[in-house]
């Protein structure tokens, strides 16, 4: 038997091999047995655990290409919008707010501060956007540049925000990107950032989305101090324009997505983690914006209570039908932004069944996809948010006259854009899985080739807004019995002719006034306009007729006040000063203090002086008579009549070195 070799300890072979892995479990030196791991086996582990975190710099990476890209949509936006510096004020309500508003041009003084949060001035309670308008006017005057400068810099501010909450509510920067690029480029947006006197919308979108921002901020950690934030905001979202009132609604949908707070649906967000709620607590914790939202239309139906249509002059089934025309009109302007009008006629009396049934088959058609593809979240909370947000401004309760309006989807189609964007990139990586058939760079081209077009959309709809009678001249061309165009295309070609020769009426005018009462006998101001242009032809009787059956149909006390001074001018002119009396005091027991009311009576008594010397003078005539009348005629500037009064005068006394003088003056 061989002998027994001692053998010598074995050397421990970790040093060669590589790090040894240890379980917790086993961690107690004394217990635990040494594990040999391949190194090949530990090198790949390292891979795996640094892919799944973030590497250090991440946070930094992350803020740097955020910061890049707010840069990126703010230059682009400002680049394709800036032309809307070089356009003027229109005759589309920039008159009342900005350049005949006394009130507003006084600037951010304590009387305008007053005459804001009480004033229902142009049928609205928007006491924020009052401010706004005087602030620019304190600024810039009465210069364009300036007030539009103001509004693009508001919708500027309004896309940085909206990208920013966006990529940090779901980790998604270049989805994001696409969403606020769609909303800062997309030409149905013109009209809110290009239109002074919709300072009103991109101001109220602007407290909107910081309500949504802070919102977020609450979410991630909940508590009375951070709950006041977004509710204070959502009070100056109000107090800018009430079309904000459906946030309540849209704050539940943003729980679903993409907060995901709700409990008992999807886990927690990972790019944005919160604690979820039940879906009662949630909607419990909506109450006191809901209070703000009911006191906000309370306020606004008192305000526009001479402007809602009643069901006697627009029935129910006509407003369900029109606002199935514009949901579905919105949509089809979203995908293909042509025909974009400064207004659209009313359609829902004018509506073919089958159109109507059409329009409801295309909205339940949407509305089944979005449910069965309701797993994605997006879809049925961008769906909803369309619907939900374009109540307000959807037409069941009617204010004006239009049927639809390019500014109504400023706040809408954020949700159309989440869906088309998440829908697409959802639907390229899918392709990626399984066909390979778009490349990231493709994809990137395409998106790059769709902004390049509505940019230049947009700078060319920008380009409508240059005057008055272009915009309106366009809507003329791209949609059919527009009454309000072709009212305000007469009211251009009148301002046009006044400022080339002087002249206060116009023949071309005439017939788009006369287009505008033919396609809408129930317009007040096209009957308005119409009588004033008859009045300056000289067909005084025809003009009066005008101005009284806009007595008859309208109640809005800024047309009743100018309608009264009309027919006081007319009445004046026809010779009935009783009756032109009468009307203008009954402007200024509407209006007190009407500039225009007072002149009218001030020559009203200097004329009955005239009419009372004209037939003294006649009755026993005498040089000292026919002086002192061609003197009151002059001061009335009668001009012709002062003159025959002076001669008749010196006929009567050629030595009257007084009427002498007067005559010469005039000669």
């Amino acid at each position: 038997m061989p002998a027994k070799t001692k053998q010598k300890p074995r050397k421990s072979t970790a040093a060669s091999a590589g790090p040894q892995i240890v379980s917790p479990k086993t961690a107690n030196p004394k217990t635990a047995k040494a594990k040999i791991v391949n190194p090949k086996t530990v090198k790949k582990t390292r891979i795996l655990a640094s892919s799944a975190l973030p590497a250090p710099n991440a946070p930094r990476r992350t803020a740097k290409l955020n910061f890049a890209v707010c840069i990126l949509l703010a230059l682009t936006t400002f680049a394709v919008y800036f032309r809307a510096t070089g356009n003027p004020f229109v005759n589309y309500d920039d008159q009342a707010y900005v350049v005949e508003n006394a009130q507003v041009q006084q600037g951010l003084t304590a009387a305008t501060f007053r005459w804001a949060f009480t004033s229902t001035y142009a049928s609205n309670w928007h006491p924020l956007t009052w401010l706004s308008h005087a602030l620019d006017c304190q600024l810039f005057g009465l210069n364009p540049a300036g007030h539009h400068l103001t509004s693009l810099l508001l919708h500027i501010f309004s896309v940085v925000i909206l990208f920013l909450i966006l990529t940090r509510a779901t980790g998604s920067t270049w989805r994001s990107l696409m969403v606020a690029a769609l909303f800062a480029l997309h030409p149905i947006n013109v009209e809110s950032v290009a239109w002074v006197a919709e300072r009103k919308n991109v101001l109220s979108m602007f407290f909107l989305l910081l309500t949504l921002g802070a919102y977020g901020w609450y979410a991630r950690r909940p508590n009375v101090r951070r709950y006041v934030v977004p509710l204070v905001l959502f009070a100056l979202a109000l107090a800018a324009k009430p079309m904000v009132v459906t946030l309540p609604f849209l704050l539940l949908l943003v729980d679903f997505w993409p907060l995901q707070r709700v409990l008992g649906g999807r886990a927690a967000s990972e790019a944005f983690p919160v604690r979820q709620f039940p879906l009662s607590r949630l909607a419990l914790e909506k109450l006191p914006f809901l209070l703000l939202s009911a006191a906000s239309s309370v306020i606004t139906v008192v305000a526009q209570r001479s402007v809602i249509s009643t069901n006697e002059h627009l029935p129910f089934l006509s407003r369900l039908a029109n606002a199935t025309y514009a949901y579905s009109m919105y949509i089809a302007k979203t995908l293909w932004p042509a025909y974009l009008a400064s207004f659209y006629p009313y359609e829902g009396l004018r509506l073919a069944p089958w159109k109507v049934l059409l329009f409801v088959l295309f909205l339940a058609g949407i509305t089944a996809w979005v449910w069965r593809e309701r797993s994605h979240l997006y879809l049925p909370v961008g769906w909803l948010w369309f619907l939900g947000s374009l109540v307000p401004m959807i037409g069941l309760v009617q204010v004006g006259d239009q049927a639809m309006a390019d500014r109504y989807a400023y706040l809408p189609l954020l949700g159309i854009f989440c869906m088309v964007v998440w829908g697409l990139a959802d639907l390229r990586e899918k392709d990626l899985r399984e066909k390979k058939r778009f490349s990231l760079r493709t994809s990137a081209a395409l998106a790059g080739i769709a902004l390049a077009v509505l940019s230049f959309l947009t700078w060319r709809q920008i380009g409508i807004w240059r005057s008055s009678y272009d915009l309106w001249s366009h809507a003329l061309e791209v949609t059919r019995d527009n009454y309000m165009a072709e009212d305000y295309v007469g009211t251009s070609l009148l301002v046009q002719q006044f400022e080339a020769t002087g002249q206060r009426y116009s023949a071309e005018a005439l017939v788009h006034f006369q287009n505008a009462v033919r396609i809408n006998p129930q317009d007040p101001i096209s009957h308005l306009n119409l009588g004033a242009d008859l009045q300056e032809h000289g067909r005084l009787q025809e003009a009066l007729q005008q101005y009284q059956t806009v007595l008859d149909l309208t109640q809005d006390p800024h047309l009743l006040v100018k309608t009264f001074i009309d027919l006081g001018a007319v009445s004046h002119q026809l010779g009935d000063f009783a009756g032109a009396r009468r009307y203008d005091l009954a402007a200024l027991k509407m209006e007190q203090g009407n500039v225009v009311a007072f002149e009218n009576l001030g020559k009203l008594a200097m004329d009955e002086r005239i009419q009372e010397l004209t037939v003294a003078a006649a009755t026993a005539p005498s040089a000292t008579a026919y002086l002192q009348l061609g003197q009151l005629q002059q001061a009335a500037e009668h001009i012709p009549a002062a003159r025959v009064s002076y001669q008749q005068a010196l006929k009567l006394d050629p030595q009257m070195a007084e009427a002498r003088r007067a005559l010469d003056a005039l000669q």
